[in-house]
Parts: C-alpha cells; sequence; structure tokens
C-alpha cells in the first residue's frame, strides 16, 4: 500500500461521515458563490459599450423634481453633445399587475434614435413608432414574456402619473443590455397631463468618451444658480444612484457569507477532530514505526484539504451549473437580468474551501502533535 492509498482509504473509511462533510463544504461554496454572485447583479449595473458615451442629467435637489423643457434650447447649442431627448419615466402597471418590473420612459422618438445606438429594431418598423403618438417601442424580452405581438395593445395603470396609457405596439428592438423596456411619445404624456412644459430628465449621448467630462460640467455651469439646477453624471453613476438606495449591500452580503463560513468550517473540523481521535493507536503505532510529527500532520492535511478539494468541486460546480442554465430573469418576474457566476466568484469559492482545509486539519493535527506513543495506544477504538 502507497502512501495516497493509505490517506484514501483513512478518509474514506466511515463514509457517511465523509460523505456529510462533503455535504458541508459543498453547501458552503456553493452558498457562498451565489450570494457573492448577488451581490455583483445588485452593485454592479449591466453596462454596454456606448453606456460610456451617455449622459442623463435630472434635478439637482431630487429625482423626483422635474425640470423645464425649454432646457432643450440650451442643451442643444453645448459642443460635445450629439443627441439629446426628454427622458420620463411613467412608471405604470401593466394589466393587472400590481408590480410591473419593466420600466417605461416617454421620449422624443426622432431624438431618442439618436441614443439608441447599441438596439436593433427586430420587428416592426421605427418609422411607423415615429408616425403614430399613440405608439410604443418596446424590448424584445417583454414581447416574450407576455407572449405579444405587433399590433398589440400595451395598457398600463398610472403610479406615478395620475392618467394612463393605452398603447400599440409598432416596432420591437433587441441587442441592448436590457432589452425590456417600453418607450412612447412624450407628446402623448404631455398632452394627457395638460401639457405641464416639463421633464424629468434629459438623455444625452456625446460624440467621445475622453469630451464626457467637459461636456458634463458644461450642462452643470448652463443652469447653474437658476431656478432649475441640474446634475448631469453619466449613465453608469447614474444607475449606481439607484443601487446605493438598497444600503450597504456589499457589506450586508459579506457578513451572511462570513456567518455561513464560519459556522460550516466549525462543523468540518469537528468532524475532522472526531475522525483523528477514532485513529490515535493508529498514529501512535506509526510514531512508534519511525514517523516524525510532520509526516503524521501531512497525513491528516491531505484527508482534510482532499474532502475539502471533492466539497468544493461539487459546491463550486453546482452553483454555476444551476445559475448558468436556470432562468433566473423569469423566475424573479424580471428583477435580476443576469446572474453570472464568474471565473473570479468561483476563485473565491475554491480559496474558502482551501482554507477550510487546512483550518480543519490543524485542531486534530495538533491533539496528534501532543499525544505520545503511550496514550495512543492506551486508546480506545
Amino acid at each position: 500500500m502507497n502512501l495516497p492509498t493509505f490517506v484514501l482509504k483513512n478518509a474514506l473509511r466511515n463514509r457517511r461521515r465523509a460523505l456529510l462533510t462533503i455535504i458541508s463544504v459543498a453547501i458552503s461554496c456553493g452558498l457562498l458563490v451565489t450570494l457573492l454572485t448577488l451581490q455583483r447583479e445588485l452593485t454592479i449595473p449591466p453596462e454596454s459599450e456606448a453606456a460610456s458615451l451617455r449622459i442623463i442629467a435630472r434635478n439637482k435637489v431630487s429625482l423626483a423634481q422635474p425640470l423645464p423643457a425649454k432646457q432643450l434650447a440650451v442643451i442643444e447649442r453645448i459642443p460635445g453633445i450629439v443627441a439629446v431627448t426628454p427622458f420620463t419615466f411613467f412608471g405604470g402597471n401593466f394589466r393587472d399587475e400590481t408590480v410591473t418590473s419593466f420600466a417605461q420612459f416617454a421620449v422624443d422618438p426622432k431624438r431618442f434614435q439618436g441614443l439608441l445606438v447599441e438596439g436593433k429594431i427586430v420587428d416592426g418598423s421605427y418609422d411607423a413608432f415615429v408616425a403614430d403618438r399613440t405608439s410604443c417601442l418596446v424590448g424584445a424580452d417583454t414581447m416574450k414574456r407576455y407572449g405579444l405581438k405587433i399590433g398589440d395593445r400595451m395598457k398600463f395603470t398610472g403610479t406615478f402619473f395620475p392618467v394612463d396609457l393605452d398603447l400599440k405596439i409598432l416596432a420591437v428592438f433587441q441587442g441592448t443590455v436590457d432589452d425590456r423596456g417600453v418607450f412612447f411619445h412624450h407628446k402623448l404624456l404631455d398632452e394627457l397631463n395638460g401639457d405641464p412644459g416639463t421633464v424629468g430628465t434629459w438623455y444625452m449621448r456625446v460624440e467621445s468618451a475622453e469630451v464626457s467630462n467637459e461636456v458634463i460640467a458644461r450642462v452643470n455651469a448652463a443652469f447653474e444658480n437658476t431656478a432649475a439646477e441640474v446634475r448631469a453624471e453619466t449613465e453608469r453613476a447614474f444607475q449606481m444612484g439607484f443601487v446605493s438606495m438598497l444600503g450597504n449591500v456589499k457589506m450586508l452580503v459579506m457578513l451572511i457569507s462570513g456567518a455561513v463560513v464560519f459556522t460550516l468550517m466549525l462543523v468540518t473540523i469537528s468532524t475532522m477532530s472526531m475522525a483523528i481521535r477514532e485513529r490515535f493507536r493508529e498514529l501512535a503505532v506509526l510514531k512508534a514505526l519511525g514517523f516524525q510529527r510532520r509526516e503524521l500532520f501531512a497525513f491528516i492535511l491531505a484527508e482534510s484539504f482532499g474532502l475539502a478539494v471533492v466539497g468544493a468541486v461539487v459546491g463550486i460546480g453546482g452553483a454555476w451549473g444551476l445559475w448558468t442554465h436556470l432562468d433566473l430573469q423569469k423566475l424573479t418576474s424580471g428583477f435580476l437580468l443576469y446572474f453570472e457566476v464568474t471565473p473570479r466568484i468561483m476563485a473565491w469559492g475554491a480559496a474558502v474551501a482551501a482554507v477550510m482545509g487546512l483550518v480543519s486539519a490543524i485542531p486534530p493535527a495538533v491533539e496528534t502533535a501532543r499525544m505520545s506513543v503511550t496514550e495512543g495506544l492506551k486508546t480506545l477504538d
């Protein structure tokens, strides 16, 4: 019998205990990978390459405060801006839903086409959408989820605005990081609200990423000390502002992850200690035969580390397979668009498993080191 076979036989001597140890490590790694992935999806919004060219300007006081529509003439004259449109969040509920997961925005259709650079029209006609004031442009994911087709009506009950919408689908887009949104004519929203002469935000595209900061400064300066000062920021910064409303998600996830890993590590340490105590007599015999403390520690470490590696493979591989093939967008009703288990997250899971295997080997190894041959031989099986 060689040394690897010796370690393997010892690890699998009590197969039920070995299986429970592997399961505990697998659960720990799988849950850790899931929590880290959830944290990533909540704190790092998806972003396309074109997002670096887009800027959103809102009221400096609050996002809930509207901006004067007459600001458009000033914004259009700012160098570096190649497209700008009013961009007002409607926030209605579709059909009989109490909470609708996709957003609806009022835009200027002609101007908005200059901002939707990465999206492509895959059904219907954008020109038809522009021509019909009661029509809408809908994301492909929403069309698929609700089984909609060109020509269908979409009715929304207003929540932020005291009006309802009855829109006709005339165009479908696809290719953006979020193919769920619905866009309709801002003129329709103005008419329904009595033409208040306001917009929610301004949505702009600049000619290059190099002039982005300069354009932001100019937009802010253009309305400084006016009754409606604005705060311009990149699309990503605007998205991160919403993420910050969730609170310190990262800290919460790390605390939960730490508690889970610590608890299961205690279970693993207890299991390994129990397995080694049952073999004190055998270890004493090995000491009597001339094996050194470091060699006995290597046997224990190999056993503990081997079980941890198997558990990590099962847990991390299982989490990757589950979240890769599960339609989480459908399961969460559109709350989560993506749930990508990245190589970095899997590496974190593997590192935790490695540490767990190492730490679990230390207590039984210390006990073995302190044990004398005489004491070990007196131990009952």
